[in-house]
């Protein structure tokens, strides 16, 4: 299986219920390395897994949509606990999306598989990985 990665970060603000959350059920904030990669079993016709740029465009595009956000407000997450792993799926099946509406290229429609990984600090992150 080959595969390529391309990175971004985004920073938000969440709380979260349960107490399982402990001090983090209070408002805070958050800045996530994100790493996408993208697979499948053999090169295009171009020896390339994906286009590095359109990936990495898209991306950016989809971690644009969060930046900057309290998600607490973003009606799209209404009664959510925004946790790592549930916002790597979140930004893997929004770049899936992109994916199967062209936006990597028709190359793209070859690929096996995506997974993301957010980034919490260096010891620490969470991955969803999913069929494309």
């Amino acid at each position: 299986m080959f595969s390529i990665t391309v990175r971004d970060h985004i920073m938000i603000a969440h709380s979260f219920r349960g107490d399982v959350f402990g001090p983090a059920q209070r408002l805070h904030g958050a800045t996530f390395l994100v790493d996408a990669t993208f697979r499948r079993e053999q090169l295009d016709e171009d020896n390339i897994v994906v286009d590095i740029g359109l990936a990495t465009r898209e991306l950016g595009a989809v971690v644009g949509e969060l930046n900057y956000r309290n998600l607490d407000n973003e009606p799209d997450f209404a009664g959510v606990n925004t946790s790592t792993e549930f916002l790597a799926k979140v930004v893997a099946d929004r770049l899936a999306e992109r994916v199967h509406k062209g936006a990597l290229g028709e190359g793209a429609r070859g690929l096996a598989g995506l997974t993301v990984t957010l980034h919490e600090s260096h010891v620490a992150w969470a991955s969803y990985e999913r069929a494309l």
